[in-house]
Formats: structure tokens, sequence, C-alpha cells
């Protein structure tokens, strides 16, 4: 029963998020997970992605795995860990290799000698790989093959994604994860992981863009033709929109907060202009009555501050206004009404919220935008478990699960 759970641990600024799958059989090529636990804890000793306290991460960690082996049932003890913030970096790399079999046939291994040349790129100092994605293969100048196994050449080329993180911040994620008890499957870059159960492969086909508002972040994962084209990190997210609310009311954080959760709305103009909100229900006695478009301009000034700097991202892969498949947006800050029109207003695209394919659940929580990296790292175990069968990139590159066993060897060296 065990060997057939799956753990995907979310770690955010705001909420420690677990999701606990199982793999369920599929008619299709997509592997099909159901989730029989979601849990979600507030956190503590994480801000932008990064372990600020150890202590107190460990706690928060450790009272979200109790939950949900408390919902399940099942003992964890091993788990797909998210891993993104400022301290990742995304590179684009080339390797060549010599195909010396005298008939010329490339196969597995060849393909694999090719990625591991790629994996080689000289990279900053202090930074580990996390992943090596491979875009495409050019078999003696022949560009654009997706698999090269069984084809015949003298040289083979590929162009592969490089995903790094630095060390510091793996060891300090680790060592909080290893105190809990929880064995590390593996890190996974968490925008790649969310983007495995939001995105169809014809979304990334055409091309789309993943964008995950957190409450410190905001993530972005862009696709096109099946590969990875471009992704970053914004250090802008939800809270900052509840700091400029606090801000603007002259109150607390708190109040902020519950201002933005029952009366917020991104778009100002769709906000009646005698429209009030008696600010006494929040314990603000003796205040007048507040305009709730008020509210709406201070949080649609942020929103629109956040599409410009995720347009900016997109002119740099020169797909500004140019995605067919457009936006898909998730997260725990979708939920503030009004925000996919400012999207679509500003960064003229399509914009959609995105829902969890190939997922099963009867608790509506899993189902939540919220927990799309949770439930993707879920998703991420399960394609690399079924990798000889499943879809998504694992199945056209058995490689990947090379490298991620590598990976693992050395997170498991840190264990003290």
């Amino acid at each position: 029963m065990s060997e057939n759970i799956i753990t995907g641990l979310d770690i955010g600024s705001s909420a420690i998020r677990v999701a606990v799958a199982q793999v369920t059989p599929s008619e299709g090529p997509r592997t099909q997970i159901h989730v029989i636990g979601a849990v979600e804890v507030p956190s503590e000793g994480v801000h932008k992605g990064t372990i600020t306290s150890i202590e107190d991460a460990v706690s928060a960690i450790s009272k979200a795995l109790e939950q949900g082996e408390r919902m399940t049932g099942i003992p964890l003890h091993a788990g797909w860990v998210g891993i993104a913030g400022h301290h990742t970096l995304v590179q684009t790399t080339k390797g060549v290799i010599g195909v010396g079999r005298t008939d010329g046939e490339i196969r597995d291994e060849d393909v694999e000698r090719a990625i591991e040349a790629a994996r080689s790129v000289s990279r900053p100092t202090n930074y580990e790989i996390l992943h090596v994605i491979p875009k495409s293969f050019t078999v003696d100048g022949q560009q654009g093959i997706k698999d090269p196994v069984g084809m015949n050449g003298i040289r083979l080329e590929v162009d592969a994604v490089i995903i790094q993180a630095l060390s510091s911040q793996i060891k300090n994620l680790t060592k909080c994860i290893y105190r809990t008890g929880l064995d590390i499957e593996d890190l996974v870059y968490s925008p790649l992981a969310g983007a495995e159960v939001v995105l169809t492969p014809r979304q990334k086909e055409l091309g789309a863009c993943v964008i995950n508002l957190g409450a410190s972040t905001t993530s972005l994962i862009l696709f096109e033709e099946g590969d990875i084209l471009h992704t970053a990190v914004l250090p802008i997210g939800s809270d900052h929109i509840t700091n400029d609310i606090a801000i603007g009311l002259r109150t607390s954080l708190e109040i902020a907060d519950a201002v933005k959760v029952r009366y917020g709305h991104a778009v100002a103009e769709h906000v009646a202009k005698k429209e009030l909100i008696d600010l006494s229900e929040f314990g603000m006695q003796g205040e007048e009555p507040l305009e709730r478009r008020y509210v709406a301009e201070i949080i649609e000034a942020r929103v629109e501050e956040l599409c410009e700097r995720i347009d900016a991202e997109l002119a740099k892969a020169d797909r500004s206004g140019m995605l067919p498949a457009g936006i898909i947006v998730t997260g725990g800050g979708v939920r503030l009404s009004g925000i996919t029109d400012v999207m679509k207003r500003v960064l003229r695209l399509p914009v959609a919220y995105g829902e969890l394919h190939g997922v099963t659940s009867v608790i509506d929580q899993a189902m939540d935008p919220a927990f799309s990296t949770a439930v993707g790292l879920a998703m991420w175990g399960a394609e690399i478990r079924s990798s000889s069968g499943g879809g998504g990139v694992f199945t056209k590159f058995k490689s990947v699960d090379k490298v991620s066993n590598q990976v693992r060897k050395w997170l498991r060296s840190l264990i003290p």
C-alpha cells in the first residue's frame, strides 16, 4: 500500500501544503493520480521561497506532515519537494557527441551521453543542477528531432534546459525536511511541477504560460512546441497587495487582509461608486464607512504593476501578446475577484484559471488552484515512477530519471 503512495510537499511563504496521492490505472498515455489527502498549514521560517529560520520551518513542516498522516491514516516516509525562489537559475546549453557504432544507429545510451555532455556546462560557483531537460536533438545537421533513438547518424547534438539552485538554499531546505523524519525522493523546480497538472500537451505545443501567484513571489513558466521557453520568479505576490491596503487604510495587516478577502476587487470600474464598507465589522470602531472603490483602486494599481513585470518577462522570450494558448493562472492569489480581467487587458492574451488534469479526488481542497504545485509534485513523482509508460517529458527522455537519481544521492549525502 505504502509503495503506491506519493507525497508532494510545497513549502511556500504563507502556507505549507501537502498532497498525498495514489497512482490509478489510466486508459490513455497520461498518468492518472487520485489525491487521498490534502493539508494546508500556515508557513513559518520561509520568506520568498527561501528558509529564514530552520527551527520554525521544521515545526511548520512537521505539523503539515502530521496532519497529512492523520487525514490518510498512512505514515508518510518520503516525498517530492518543490523548490523555487530568486536563487534558482535557468540556462540553455548544448551537448555534442559522436556515435561510434559501425552501423551508425543511435541508441538510448547515446542519448544519455549527449545529455551528460550538456550537463557538464560551466555553472556559477555554489550552484547545483536540479534538472537537465532536453528540448530537441540534431542528427548530422538535421534539427528539430524530438526522439533520435533508432535513427542513423555520426554526430548527435542536444539542446537542453538546465535548472540550477543555490547550494546553500538546497542544504537549508533538505536539513529542515530531514529533521522532520521525511526522506526526500527528489527536489523539483516548483513551476515545472505545477505546469505538469494544469497544462495539456496541446497547450504546451501551441504555446502557453503558467503563472503561479503566491504570497511573496509570482512564478511563471513558458512553454512552446512542448518545451520550456522561459521561466522566472518575480518578487511580487498577494501579500504586497495586502501591504498596500494596510498603508492606504492606515490599519493592521490582519484587517487589511480581511478587507481584501471579503471586499477586494482588481477592477475599480466594476465596483459601484456609492458602495461602502462598514469597518466596524473588522473591529475598527468609530471609523467612517470606506468606499469599496478606493480599495479596488489600490488593488488594481498593484495588479497592473505585476502584469507589467510579467509582460516584460514574456518580451524577453519575444512572446509578449503572442501566445496562442494564452495564460493559465494558479496559486492562492487567484482567488481575488477580477484579477483575470486585469491580466487580459494588460497582457493582451486570453487568461484562464488553472484546472488540474489527470487528477481525481473527493477532497474539494485538493482541486483548489492553491494546491496546483503540491499536486503537481505528486504527479511528477508518479510520472518518474512510471517513466517506462507515462507521459510528459519522462517518456521521451528516460535520462531525466538518471539525473534525478544523481540528485537524490547527493541529497542523501547531506544527511547529518
